[in-house]
């Protein structure tokens, strides 16, 4: 008799947590075959290269940059090469592949590229030089696709594909993310049939109570890897499992998945990174590190956009000080994905429990002194909740009434902050040109989350980037330079130590780096004005990485909105 591996044993439980003892025997071994499959096609494959400081992702769409006489695909890869070499290792293409809506989110086919962005050759160009994130968008799949069309024309291979419902079922204990309502009514051969939609009419969720949607989405994850990716999102995962008379969000099944994949991938494809995008509560996000480092890789730092936002807008760093003091990870091998700005607005939930009510309500009010919007969600006692910023992180940051020196200043500190801390960085497109608000994109298209999604011109871009004056040439080039000096610090790796500092509600301070070797003393003024900050006791002169100045460690000069990275040699 075979003893089973440590990966089957992995495996057994999770797939038998998910659908039984009865079922469990079959679907090990289809899932052994999965990864057997993938190791056989894969078998001379280098696995990706451990995270380090050097490592930073350009978050992006496939099409955010185009050029005459070349696909999308390749114009981005073109400025890679051309503007981003030796700044930034990888990029997060968002959802490449055909779609209905969404912006690339309703996807219409998981195993093909849109043609109007390339092809998989272009996909895998991009890979073969920098670390590809791809999005698995796994909670839905669009209404347009073969898999709803299958279902509509009754066959039964598909009954089972998504999740249906009679109307009148009570899903009240359901957390929405969207006003939106949550059955949707599809035409079918056999009637109208009611549809689970979490985020709207044209996704339809998909039925992970049914092993073969599982099956199909594990055999995805392994397609992926074998083009390219080394990174994988895990969208809107929190959504996976439903279960009536529940919120239906972070429920035990949906861990289990994760971990399942995670169990998959680290058998069949070793190096490959998981990362959770759960825009949520800061205490539930951490629960997908797992309990003992075995389910994401990464999770989204959802709770540091709003966090800085509000830090240096209020010019207090109290809130983010106390927070930091908290900040850990439950195991040596998993950390953050640090951002600031994504495809999406700037979500308020992470931080419901972290501001004050008086708080939030000064962030809701930003967006609209830049022509911004608010996006709210349903609550189950029928009342509303601002659930995220409509605006760019640039435009979020600047206050008309100052110098328009006052906003880079403000915007490149933030960046700094995010930066040093722990884990591996992500900047949005938008905010690495410094591009403004897109407000003919919201009329045009009637979406708020238009606003910083806005489609760029190759040629614009470089010549916005030649120019020394342009605002897209100071916030490109003052960012570049903040993540040179990142990579070359070995105490900004991922997992390096991480020591906050209270110095003051003017200043937020923290080191970085283990006791052993080189430390990196991190001070940012955020209070928009001269101080002086006394560093716990430290003395002596060291260097400011940033500045390229030696500093007096007992009394450290800070300018309006100035970042230090100070040098700390061992006896420091």
């Amino acid at each position: 008799m075979t003893t089973p591996s440590k990966t089957e044993d992995r495996i057994a439980e999770h797939l038998r947590a998910l659908y039984g003892e009865a079922r469990l025997g079959g679907l090990v071994s289809r899932v052994q075959g999965l990864i057997d499959g993938h190791l056989s096609t894969s078998r001379s494959a280098t696995p990706p290269a451990p995270l380090t400081e050097h490592d930073a992702i350009l978050i992006a769409y496939g099409d955010q940059i185009s050029a005459q006489h070349e696909s999308p695909l390749a114009t981005l890869n073109k400025l890679l090469f051309a503007r981003l070499s030796g700044i930034i290792t990888g990029v997060h293409i968002l959802p490449f592949f055909p779609y209905s809506s969404d912006d690339g989110f309703s996807v219409v086919d998981y195993r093909q590229v849109d043609p109007a962005l390339g092809t998989w050759n272009e996909v895998r160009a991009i890979a073969a030089n920098s670390r590809l994130m791809v999005d698995a968008v796994i909670n839905h799949i669009s209404a347009e696709s073969e898999w709803a069309e299958a279902f509509r024309r009754g066959e039964p291979e598909h009954l089972e594909t998504f999740i249906v419902l009679e109307p009148d079922t009570n899903l009240s204990d359901v957390v929405r993310p969207r006003d939106l309502p949550l059955l949707t009514p599809i035409e079918t051969v056999d009637g109208v049939r009611y549809l689970w939609t979490t985020f709207s009419s044209d996704q339809l969720d998909l039925n992970y109570g049914s092993p073969e949607v599982m099956l199909y989405i594990l055999d995805l994850l392994l397609f992926y890897v074998l083009n390219g990716a080394q990174i994988i999102r895990l969208d809107a995962i929190a959504y996976l499992w439903k279960q009536i008379g529940t919120p239906s969000i972070h429920l035990p099944q949906t861990h289990h998945a994760i971990k399942l994949m995670r169990a998959v991938l680290d058998a069949a494809a070793p190096g490959t990174l998981l990362v959770t995008e759960t825009n949520v509560p800061h205490e539930e996000n951490l629960s997908y590190f797992g309990t003992s480092g075995d389910e994401a890789d990464l999770v989204y730092q959802f709770a540091l956009p709003p966090l800085i936002l509000h830090t240096l807008i209020s010019g207090d760093s109290s809130r983010l000080t106390e927070w930091a003091f908290d900040l850990d990870v439950p195991h040596d091998d998993v950390t953050f994905f640090n951002f600031l700005a994504s495809h999406d607005g700037i979500g308020l939930r992470p931080v419901a429990e972290i501001l004050t009510a008086e708080e939030l309500e000064a962030l809701v009010r930003l967006p609209a002194r830049q022509g911004g919007k608010v996006s709210f969600r349903n609550l189950p006692d029928g009342g509303r909740s601002p659930y995220e910023l409509n605006l760019t992180y640039l435009d979020a940051l600047t206050d008309l009434r100052e110098s328009p020196s006052r906003a880079l200043d403000r915007f490149l500190t933030a960046h700094a902050m995010m930066l040093a801390m722990p884990g591996m960085p992500g900047i949005y497109f938008h905010s690495l040109f410094g591009i403004r608000n897109d407000l003919d994109g919201v009329e045009r298209t009637g979406q708020a989350r238009s606003i910083n999604r806005q489609k760029l011109d190759f040629s614009f871009l470089m010549s916005d980037l030649d120019d020394v004056k342009s605002e897209p040439h100071r916030i490109f080039k003052g960012l570049a330079n903040l993540l040179r000096v990142r990579a070359a610090q070995e105490a900004f790796g991922p997992w390096k130590g991480f020591q906050p500092i209270d110095v003051g509600p003017d200043a937020f301070a923290f080191v970085r780096g283990n006791s052993s070797s080189r430390r990196i003393l991190c001070i940012h003024e955020v209070a928009g004005k001269v101080s002086e900050v006394h560093s716990a006791a430290r003395t002596g002169s060291a260097t400011d990485l940033l500045g390229r100045e030696s500093v007096d460690l007992a009394q450290i000069q800070m300018a309006p909105y100035q970042s230090r990275w100070i040098a700390l040699e061992p006896s420091d």
